[in-house]
């Protein structure tokens, strides 16, 4: 694959964009949690420890020696997202991946995860789309982080913070959208302060999806009633129940062709079974916290977590394509999980003096109980008595239902009945971490710490009824210096370890070879620059590298999994903020460059789903005191598909929109269009023959309003 030729060219527009911002003003470090309230301002300079998020201590942004991006409540509306997904398409460092059209699957600096996914800083593991609706704001960590999240994380993590109850607030907010395609979405969000030591939020959502592929269709229920009470001036509770259900179609894209790039004529052709591509969740989430502050100096906090996860997928897929017969090969599989999660952790943050340096003290445990049943049965075609059956490429295919008409004229029936898997899996995790941040002087800061993991799993193979376990323990540690010449500028370098068990993120791999292996470990260097000077955005930039080595879809058979060592180095940059009063600007930009160290196969090669270059940027401008409009756009690089780099998802730009008039000081009227240009596109994929096709133009109608 060549260099790409836009690399100057986004550099020099980011570069640019930064010249015209005068950067942000510095966080202020205080005792209470102040915000912005603006529409358009970023909520967050500052990750409070009051405040349930990613990292632990009261650190401003500017003093934490990773790269991070906060996307706010606010800023999820003004874009219009409807996913993690659309999120990412902004976020420097990061893209998305297929996830085999059944959920969110996301690469971190060229590291695909299925896992590495937190709500208000617990693991929250299991593979679904997740939901937007009862968010305080995103936050996006690259680079490595066993020592706060344990194993995985190895290109960065994805933390949700949730909506918590506002005592002495009394509020109702409400959310209606309507898409170009026929879906529509409702959201409430409601405070009730009754007492002036307790409050009770609930936020609620319902979605009927749809869009631009044939038979998809779905529809999605959230519901989150929270509550805080304030036990005592010192004492906090948080109490969250979440329940969710979600049913849609699962469309896993189309083909590559003999140029190894998707088949444009195929963007209306869906390859799968109108009636059997389905996946259904049904979750229930309970969540506890309490926090106390013992003195000036030290607060403690616990929480407790428990998720009870159902989970059915169904489908059938493109596995190989004939561009000469114009003959599609369609395997499948039905595949259920059901997942039970316990998570308990306490934490104390403690601010002192002593040695004559100023020190900010974490220190923790935590400990995990999950108990994972999975099976996934294969098809066996009535016609060939194989798991793959011949289609001639026609819209629609020959299939409907599980009964169809193969190639070669002869009525074929698939009946799910090939056992691929059936298991029984316990994971116990028990995990210690402290860290310490150093102030040496008022220039200096060092950042050291560690993390220690037990981690043990036991897997009964039902069929075969064989018992395989295994235990690892692991330290990982972390170093960062952060050097700030002035107050509102630091640089910084850090050194990060993580990870990954070798029965995977799901706990999928583990048979009698694997389960002799140690776990893979993942290595981060970086450096950078964070600068909040003015009235104006923050301008970020890191250099990295990552060794990693990580189970990748086989190029053969995307059932299964390889495990591929690469290294990964790359460059980020970020201008996000308040350029005036009037306008707000967020861009990104991510240079990635990959190479395959060690596999089954050749070396040399390209990680697969690693665009070389990533540009973003998205303006809001205010108009008129009431009306204003924004103006986004996103590119990414051409990748390889697999990892023997014969398919290559081609490079594209797209063009997003938006307009907004607020009728009222409390209602607002918007109107979101993506791919304003109406450019034929394909986003991500999961195996060679399954290409995601990108909708074409298309809009989104929405009314926001509070009382």
């Amino acid at each position: 694959m060549s260099r790409s030729p836009h690399l100057p060219f986004a550099s020099a527009l980011l570069a640019g964009t930064a010249m015209l911002a005068s950067p942000q003003a510095a966080a202020q470090d205080g005792e209470e949690d102040e915000r912005v309230e603006d529409q358009i301002v970023v909520v967050g300079r500052v990750l409070y420890a009051n405040e349930v998020n990613a990292l632990r201590s009261p650190t401003p942004i500017i003093d934490v020696p990773q790269s991070l991006s906060i996307v706010t409540a606010d800023q999820i509306t003004q874009q219009g997202f409807d996913s993690l997904g659309d999120l990412v398409n902004y976020t420097p460092g990061v893209n998305t991946s297929q996830g085999e059209g059944h959920r969110d699957a996301i690469v971190f600096r060229g590291v695909r995860s299925t896992a590495d996914f937190f709500i208000d800083g617990v693991r929250d593991d299991v593979q679904y789309y997740r939901p937007l609706y009862n968010l305080e704001q995103v936050e996006i960590l690259r680079g490595p982080n066993a020592l706060l999240f344990g194993r995985g994380g190895t290109g960065g993590i994805l933390n949700r913070v949730t909506k918590k109850g506002e005592i002495g607030e009394r509020f109702t907010g409400y959310q209606a959208s309507l898409d170009s395609f026929g879906g529509y979405g409702l959201q409430l969000d409601a405070n009730f302060s009754a007492h002036e030591s307790s409050a009770v939020r609930l936020n609620a959502m319902y979605e009927q999806l749809d869009n631009h592929r044939d038979f998809f269709d779905g529809e999605r229920v959230g519901l989150n009633p929270t509550a805080r009470v304030q036990l005592s001036p010192q004492t906090t509770l948080d109490l969250s129940y979440e329940y969710l259900d979600h049913e849609r179609f699962i469309d896993r894209g189309v083909p590559t062709g003999a140029d190894g790039e998707p088949v444009e004529a195929f963007e209306d052709i869906v390859f799968g079974d109108p009636q059997l591509n389905e996946s259904r969740l049904e979750a229930h989430l309970l969540r506890a916290m309490v926090q106390h502050r013992f003195n000036e100096g030290l607060k403690g906090r616990f929480s407790a977590f428990y998720g009870d996860y159902d989970k059915f997928y169904q489908n059938f897929y493109a596995a190989s394509y004939d561009p000469q017969a114009n003959i599609v090969g369609l395997d499948g599989y039905v595949d259920t999980t059901q997942r039970q999660n316990l998570i308990l952790s306490g934490d104390l943050v403690g601010e002192a003096r002593f040695a004559g340096f100023g020190h900010t003290l974490v220190a923790g445990v935590e400990v995990i109980e999950t108990d994972n049943n999975n099976d996934r049965f294969n098809p066996v075609w009535s016609d060939s008595g194989e798991d793959v059956e011949f289609f001639n490429v026609e819209r629609p295919l020959a299939l409907s239902g599980g009964t169809g008409i193969a190639a070669n004229g002869n009525a074929t029936t698939a009946a799910f009945t090939d056992l691929n898997d059936d298991t029984e899996a316990q994971i116990s995790v028990m995990s210690a971490y402290v860290q310490d941040e150093v102030e040496v002087s008022d220039q200096l800061d060092i950042i050291v710490g560690a993390r220690f993991d037990q981690f043990e799993i036991e897997v009964l193979d039902v069929p075969a009824g064989e018992t395989r376990s295994r235990t690892d323990e692991k330290i990982s540690p972390r170093l960062g210096l952060v050097f700030k010449p002035r107050e509102n500028v630091s640089l910084y370098g850090s050194y990060s370890e993580t990870f990954l068990p070798r029965s995977g993120e799901q706990f999928a791999a583990i048979n009698d070879t694997s389960a002799q292996l140690d776990p893979d470990e993942f290595t981060n260097l970086e450096a950078g620059l964070k600068w909040d000077v003015g009235e104006g955005p923050s301008v970020t930039a890191a250099l990295f590298q990552i060794e990693q080595s990580s189970p990748q879809v086989a190029d053969n058979d995307p059932e299964t999994l390889d495990v591929i060592d690469s290294e990964i180095t790359g460059f980020e940059a970020q201008v996000q903020g308040q350029v005036s009063e009037r306008w707000f600007v967020a861009a990104g930009y991510s240079y990635l460059d990959g190479e395959i160290v060690e596999r089954t196969g050749p070396t040399g090669r390209t990680p697969r789903e690693l665009p070389e270059n990533m540009f973003s940027l998205w303006n809001t401008y205010q108009l008129t005191a009431r009306f204003g409009m924004g103006l986004g756009v996103t590119y990414q690089d051409e990748s390889f598909i697999n990892s023997s780099n014969t398919a290559t998802l081609p490079a594209y730009t797209r063009v997003d929109a938006s307009a907004f008039y607020d009728v009222t000081d409390t209602v607002r009227v918007q109107l979101n269009v993506e791919n304003l240009s109406d450019e034929l596109y394909f986003p991500n994929a999961h195996s060679t023959h399954q290409a995601s096709v990108g909708a074409p133009l298309n809009a989104k109608l929405t009314v926001t309003g509070r009382f």
